[in-house]
């Protein structure tokens, strides 16, 4: 047995039906520090990651902590090992203060733990990751997503663990929220706690973690010092090849196009007046930090804010907001950035999950048509990439990645289309995911869908947009064709918009 190690996972072997997700998987993690786990959207690092948590149950292997074989039979189990986990899905409950969510499931039996858990305890923790500002009193459903994920990394961090495992954790922070968390990683190592770190950010792995372990397709391809990688090598060890470039910009633009014209709309409290206009053939991009207000304008847009007004028209016809039923009446379809709590049926199959929105559409008579079900199941299926044999599977026990496939595909290709809304269409999902959900939407583009995103992560926007509408603070600081932009000039408007609206 190798000496010095924190955790050692040996021969991990798991199975569902005939789907093989780790095949005799080995991994293993020191005291102090940042392991990443990488591969593309199915590989099997999230399958590791709910076996050492406690979630699933391994068919055969072993495991170790500290040199002592443990079997972590549920997450109360595994939190008793000291393994804390920072899923990339939201756990809080939103109708609980930010204390009692801080709290919920590791509440103190020893006086020495009540220390660490008092309210001094809790805002101190909260100061650490930029929550200074956060009442320990404010029922956390009323927080911005981004903090909310904060308060979830805090939740993690509260306990104490000798291993924490963070699953995606900064996909919905701003720049300024993710250096938080690097130091609070940074002083968890220091303290000799060990962190695995799974992430499709690769600027992140290459700048926090010491090691880098790779999954394709449920088996393990190695592990190297990330000193000795970049960027491009990693992509090409996680797919077997370097993904295409995007189209960057090449809008084909229908001759009888669709259009939206959006003026003067206000989202309170945080956005006071938004222009734009799209036409069908065009993605249009909303490039920000968290908060800068996109998701709120295509929220608005896909009439989930009541309270939102001004003059949105869709080909000519006025569009009556705050209602999802008008805005769908109207052609406009919206994909949430939040899968688990507003996009998919977790607990249903991945063909319930498709149909789900096209009921009238395979229903003859009242009654679901077979014929239509099963051509409409095979026809998003093909989009996905994923393989028919797995319609049947719950589409909760997917990676995150083919979750986010699922939700995307559900919501193209509908009769009547005209305005496609997507919100962080590719949150959470590897590059090579990242490239399929982008074809996706080129796709829906191409037929004449007027296609508006928003991202907060600058490679995303630079692939995919045509057109490029920065946002700082609710308000637009640019618009720009892609050909008219580089990095610099959008990460300069996305992050210093204040300068430049007040100019």
């Amino acid at each position: 047995m190798a000496q010095n190690l924190r955790l050692e996972m040996t021969d991990i072997t798991k199975s569902y039906a005939n789907l093989r997700a780790l095949d005799s998987v080995s991994f293993d993690l020191a005291p102090g520090e940042v392991h990443a786990l990488l591969g593309h959207n199915g590989a099997g690092k999230s399958t590791l990651v709910k076996i050492l948590s406690g979630v699933v149950q391994p068919d055969s292997g072993l495991i170790r902590i500290d040199g002592e074989e443990v079997f972590p039979r549920n997450p109360r189990h595994a939190q008793a090992l000291g393994i804390a986990l920072v899923d990339q899905e939201l756990s809080l409950v939103p109708v609980l203060t930010v204390e009692e969510n801080l709290l919920l499931g590791s509440l103190p039996r020893e006086k020495s733990q009540r220390n660490s858990s008092s309210p001094a305890a809790l805002r101190e923790l909260l100061e650490t990751l930029g929550l200074g500002h956060v009442k320990l009193s404010t029922p956390t459903g009323e927080l911005p997503i981004g903090e909310q994920q904060l308060v979830e990394i805090a939740r993690a961090l509260s306990r104490d663990a000798k291993i924490i495992i963070l699953d995606e954790p900064t996909a919905t922070l701003s720049d300024h929220e993710i250096e938080k968390v690097f130091a609070a990683v940074r002083r968890l190592t220091e303290q000799g706690k060990s962190v695995i770190y799974v992430s499709h950010r690769l600027g992140e792995v290459l700048t926090l973690c010491q090691r880098a372990t790779v999954f394709r397709d449920g088996k393990l391809l190695g592990t190297r010092n990330v000193a000795e990688l970049d960027r491009s090598g990693i992509v090409e060890i996680m797919l077997g090849h370097v993904p295409e470039e995007g189209r960057q910009g090449l809008a084909v633009v229908p001759d009888n196009p669709e259009r939206i014209t959006i003026s003067a709309l206000s989202v309170p409290p945080r956005v006071p007046s938004f222009d734009l206009e799209v036409t069908g053939g065009e993605i249009v991009g909303l490039a920000g930090q968290v908060g800068c207000g996109a998701s709120e304008v295509l929220r608005a847009l896909g009439g989930l804010v009541p309270a939102a007004r001004g003059t949105v028209t869709v080909s000519g016809v006025a569009l009556r907001l705050g209602s999802p039923k008008r805005a769908r009446s109207a052609g406009i379809y919206f994909a949430p950035n939040d899968r688990k709590q507003e996009g998919l049926f977790l607990g249903h199959s991945i063909s319930e999950n498709l149909v789900s929105t096209r009921l009238p559409r395979i229903s003859k008579g009242g009654f679901i048509s077979r014929a239509l079900r099963a051509d409409t199941v095979s026809r998003l299926l093909a989009l996905t990439g994923i393989s028919p044999d797995r319609q049947g599977l719950e589409v909760g026990a997917l990676s995150g990645g083919n979750q986010q496939k699922v939700m995307i595909a559900r919501d193209i290709h509908q009769q009547g289309s005209k305005i496609l809304l997507f919100d962080e269409p590719a949150r959470g999902v590897d590059v090579g995911g990242r490239a399929d959900i982008h074809n996706l939407i080129r796709g829906a583009a191409a037929e004449g869908n007027a296609v508006i995103f928003s991202s907060t992560e600058l490679d995303e926007v630079l692939d995919l947009a045509d057109v490029i509408v920065t946002m700082f603070a609710g308000r637009i600081v640019s618009v720009r064709k892609r050909s008219e932009v580089t990095a610099a000039s959008v990460l300069t408007d996305m992050t210093h918009g204040s300068e430049l609206t007040s100019a």
